[in-house]
Parts: C-alpha cells; structure tokens; sequence
C-alpha cells in the first residue's frame, strides 16, 4: 500500500517560514514525480510545487514563486516544501502527491496523496 504522509504545518504570522515534509512508503519514491497542492476553504485544489525523480527540475505556481523551494531526500523518502514570506492567502490544507506517469501540473496527474497538513498564515 502506497502511504504519503505529511507533516510541518502549524500557524505562522505573515512574512515567516514553514518547512513541509512528506515521508513516502510503498516504494513511491521511485517514481518520476512528487508534488505539493493546496486547498484553501471553498476553493480547488491548487498545484504549488513538483519535482522529477532525480530532483533536477522542478515547477511552482506563480503564486508562489520565488518563496516555495521543493527538495527531495531520496534516502529518507522524503520530500520538502520550504515556505517563505508567508502571506495570509497561502492558508490552507497543504497535500503531497506522488506520480507515476511524466505529467507533473495538475490534479489528475497524481495518483497518490496523502491526508494534508494545515497551514494558517496570520496578519
């Protein structure tokens, strides 16, 4: 069974930073992408951030641009979501995703997710 968990989210004031991880099992980690999505309060899920398998290229939403860095550990089955200069409209639940196939920049790319970590940015 493929598992994605998450962790890392919590409550920050605007302009600080948070770091996401998500831990993988089920061999997912060999697989040619890892990404991250966000879903605010009656809103849709959102593409952030992926990365390919060998953690060469990567992708961000241009709302994030510039202050998201996407990593990957692949010794600890891990992936990572470095935010900066958080702004109030980044709250939301955060979910890591796993690919399977080469298409990396929408929802139904992922095959996998794991259950979300909240974030909630302050004023």
């Amino acid at each position: 069974q493929v598992q994605l968990v998450e962790s890392g989210g919590g409550l920050v004031q605007a302009g600080g930073s948070l770091r996401l991880s998500c831990a993988a099992s089920g061999r997912t980690f060999s697989w040619p992408g890892m990404g991250w999505f966000r879903q605010a309060p009656g809103q849709e899920r959102e593409f952030v951030a992926a990365i390919i398998w060998n953690g060469r290229n990567t992708y961000y939403a241009d709302s994030v641009k510039g202050r998201c860095t996407i990593s990957r550990d692949n010794a600890k089955s891990t992936v990572y979501l470095q935010m900066n200069s958080l702004k109030p409209e980044d709250t939301a639940v955060y979910y890591c995703a796993a690919a399977r196939g080469s298409n990396y920049l929408y929802f139904e790319d992922y095959d996998y997710w794991g259950q979300g970590t909240q974030v909630t940015v302050s004023r």
